[in-house]
């Protein structure tokens, strides 16, 4: 499972995201609430070290966009998992 998927069912407690949405998906569309989504982007940020910008999360719709940002950014985790 990805990074991201796996951010997602720990965040909403919704086992759905890891495998139900497909990583095109427009988050928002498929149930994800703006507060969930401040609450992934916090939660990149303190596991991987990569500063999210207000206008990176403009560009950032699904889960493939998220996976590209951490991995343009280098995604380490620092948490050491």
């Amino acid at each position: 499972m990805s990074t991201v998927r796996e951010m997602l069912v720990e965040l909403t407690g919704t086992p759905e995201f890891a495998e139900g949405i497909s990583d095109d998906a427009d988050l928002s569309a498929s149930g994800i609430d703006s507060g969930d989504l401040v609450r992934l982007v916090l939660l990149i940020e303190q596991r991987t070290g990569a500063e999210v910008t207000a206008e990176d999360m403009e560009k950032l719709v699904t889960i493939a966009d998220y996976e590209r940002f951490l991995a343009e950014r280098g995604g380490a985790r620092r948490d050491g998992s």
